[in-house]
């Protein structure tokens, strides 16, 4: 286990970056606005809810994704179960992932609910019976080929591949490709074409989408069935 906390700084007093990888954790555009962009909407989400779904994420960074999942799935109402399994190897204090989700004010009421289990230990935490977070703290490519279970969307969401192009080599995202389930969904908003490529080595069918804001791709992908 990777006990080593996020290094931060703050752009603006609201903005957190990373100072280990020179990476903001959220778009300085709208944050919020980019996640249901490129995780929601690239993975066909809320639509697709229902029955035991589990959603599967590498860096958990704020629970910015998190937050933004929950709140869609409460929204949808589309009974079952939510499954939200984060793998995260500097994990932020529970005071500065307040500090940070205060920027979405209107996802307050998730925010303060997180922060309090976050505050509480390592989980994995139960919220409503229905939706339950782990955060699986230390390196992916140590701890996702051991664990079990299969991702029916993937939100890939490390650090920009050319400040950390540890959480993006090829075995990597072979290992996100074998624990998505049968015509699971991925969404990334990184387009880089050695992740794309890696993606499609794997199994999965790749494709470039629009991306948010600035960016003009993201990468979203299909495990066929």
């Amino acid at each position: 286990m990777n006990d080593q906390q996020a290094g931060l700084s703050w752009r603006d007093d609201r903005i957190p970056v990373s100072t280990r990888f020179d990476d903001p954790y959220f778009s300085i555009q709208d944050g919020l606005a980019e996640t249901r962009h490129v995780f929601l909407a690239g993975n066909g989400l809320p639509e697709r809810f229902g029955g035991d779904f589990r959603i599967m994420e590498t860096g958990f960074g704020t629970g910015l994704n998190f937050l933004t999942a929950w709140e869609a799935w409460e929204a949808a109402q589309p009974g079952g179960t939510l499954r939200f399994t984060s793998f995260e190897a500097f994990p932020m204090t529970p005071a500065d992932t307040a500090r940070a989700l205060a920027a979405f004010p209107t996802l307050a009421p998730y925010s303060a609910r997180l922060v309090a289990v976050l505050e509480d230990g390592p989980g994995p935490y139960v919220f409503d019976g229905a939706v339950t977070l782990e955060i699986v703290r230390g390196d992916a490519r140590e701890t996702l080929p051991g664990h079990d279970g299969h991702a029916d969307a993937w939100f890939l969401d490390g650090f920009a591949p050319a400040k950390n192009p540890e959480l993006w080599g090829d075995a990597l995202m072979a290992e996100v490709a074998a624990h998505t389930a049968p015509d699971g969904t991925l969404a990334s908003y990184t387009a880089a074409g050695h992740v794309r490529r890696a993606l499609a080595a794997a199994g999965l069918e790749v494709t470039r989408a629009p991306g948010f804001g600035r960016k003009r791709h993201m990468t979203i992908a299909r495990r066929p069935l």
